[in-house]
């Protein structure tokens, strides 16, 4: 691939990348979140294009107009989340879009024996002693993963790319991922390897490509590839400080949340931290880290398993969103589209949608009410919108993200918890949603941010909890704060005391 760019409204995702790959050879792609890694990828695969640059595969020039065209040069995608059609068993899934038995113009459907003998001789070469007619609703993630490459096998791969293939594996399962990965390169197939977690590169990979920001970085080979290396490859780039309000000295340090010992489902191992009023706690970490799922939990949307949280010194449970909502915990999630709004409604109607017991009026919906509100809101955030009977569903993504936080700020809150809080907005918007930040932890609020924009991280905490794995791996003051600290931390490499 060379001097591939790629844009979308707004941003630029691509910019003069180059990546090259030889047959047998692992290469580990690696780069912060938004990067660019899985945006090159889908353009290899074909379910992008390109806006400018060229693909070569074997000297030849090729285009990629589809995944199809893809897959007919032998390239194949296993992505993060695995495309599987669980309601089939597993030979329907490995064939699945690729039934024919002919290269003619008529393609006829394999006989089921057929099918099922050469499924079994697929599942044999991943390792995978499971009949071809179990229904892939009874694997475990692991299994899964072994009928993905068993599918793209099917397609006589020759390039295979596996985006973070271990992030939802148990170590069991992802060591025998590893051993069909070593087993895939001894027959030639060159791999794509997209992982977050230093280890598994150095233990893979015969060479490292870097993005940052777009961008291509450089080339490590595996003797010169360490985690020092790469690390400062990831994230060497300049802080724009610029984009981030001047904050002041906090006015009180007395703790509002504090948990203890929560026992989080999934986790390894219980979960001990606190906030303050008006402080900015920044969760730091990397895909898979446990931060989404640590924020859930104080939100009651999975219930703690054990330990005990206190909000103002008083006990706090929440065993259902309602209830943290109820105690003035409030949560804009990371996914706002499927999560945080309903599209279809209205700004006013999506700002009063968590209140609604309020807004009523003689058994009724005071619609005057809830435009008054929510015109508030606008004007605090200049959400724009032509009006608060606009669909959300029309607003930018920026706005989108303000009706979000206007909703919860019309119920003045007690602990914001905000996820990625600027994802997929242009610099303008997120510049304004900053400054909202600074302002709400200047009124007393005090707001958990969960960010994989290390900028954004830096910029805006007081205070950084860096979480590898599932676990806490230190808490740092804004004295403190680098991004070699954090990135080290947060690729779980040592513990905050080896750091000081």
């Amino acid at each position: 691939m060379s001097a591939i760019n790629k844009r979308f409204p707004g941003v630029v995702a691509l910019q003069g990348v180059s990546l090259s790959l030889g047959p047998g050879e692992v290469l580990a792609l690696m780069g912060e979140n938004g990067a660019g890694k899985s945006t090159l990828m889908k353009i290899l695969g074909g379910a992008q294009q390109p806006d400018e640059g060229e693909i070569r595969i074997d000297g030849k020039r090729v285009t990629l107009e589809s995944v199809r065209a893809a897959k007919r040069l032998g390239i194949a995608l296993i992505h993060q989340e695995l495309m599987l059609a669980p309601n089939l068993d597993i030979a329907a899934n490995i064939f699945l879009g690729n039934e024919g038995g002919g290269t003619g113009a008529l393609l006829r459907p394999l006989p089921k024996g057929d099918l099922y003998a050469r499924a079994k001789e697929l599942l044999q070469r991943v390792g995978l002693t499971l009949p071809p007619s179990t229904p892939v609703s009874s694997l475990t993630a692991g299994q899964m993963q072994m009928v993905e490459i068993a599918k793209a096998l099917s397609l006589d791969a020759r390039i295979l790319i596996m985006d973070e293939p271990t992030s939802s594996l148990t170590s069991g399962e992802s060591e025998h991922l590893f051993q069909i990965i070593h087993k895939l390169r001894s027959d030639g197939i060159g791999i794509v390897y997209i992982s977050h977690r230093m280890e598994e590169v150095m233990a893979l990979a015969d060479r490292v490509t870097v993005l940052r920001d777009g961008r291509y970085v450089g080339d490590l080979t595996r003797a010169e590839a360490t985690h020092e290396k790469i690390v400062s490859m990831m994230v060497g780039r300049e802080l724009s400080a610029h984009y981030f309000p001047e904050r002041g000295p906090r006015k009180s340090a007395e703790p509002v949340l504090v948990v203890e010992g929560l026992v989080v489902p999934g986790a390894p191992a219980p979960i001990s931290f606190s906030a303050e009023r008006g402080e900015i706690l920044g969760f730091a970490g990397l895909v898979g880290a446990g931060r989404t799922e640590l924020m859930q939990t104080i939100f009651g949307v999975t219930p703690a398993l054990g330990g005990r949280m206190t909000l103002e010194g008083k006990a706090f449970a929440p065993r259902r969103p309602r209830d943290a909502i109820d105690s003035g915990v409030y949560l804009a999630p990371e996914d706002r589209k499927r999560h945080g709004l309903v599209l279809p409604l209205s700004v006013a109607e999506n700002t009063s949608l968590p209140d609604i017991g309020n807004y009523n009026r003689w058994g009724f919906l005071d619609r005057k009410r809830e435009r008054r509100v929510a015109e508030a809101e606008v004007k605090r955030l200049r959400t724009k919108t032509p009006g608060v009977l606009q669909r959300v569903v029309n607003l930018s993504g920026g706005n989108q993200q303000k009706v979000v936080l206007g909703k919860w700020l019309a119920m003045s809150p007690r602990v914001l918890i905000v996820d990625e809080p600027t994802r997929g907005i242009d610099v303008g918007a997120k510049a304004e949603i900053y400054r909202h930040m600074a302002a709400l932890a200047e009124e007393g609020i005090t707001i958990l941010m969960v960010s994989s924009d290390m900028g954004e991280i830096i910029g805006m905490s007081d205070r950084v909890v860096v979480m590898h794995e599932r676990r806490i791996k230190g808490v740092l003051p804004r004295e403190r704060l680098s991004q070699e600290r954090i990135a080290t931390l947060m690729t779980g490499r040592a513990d905050e005391e080896a750091l000081s």
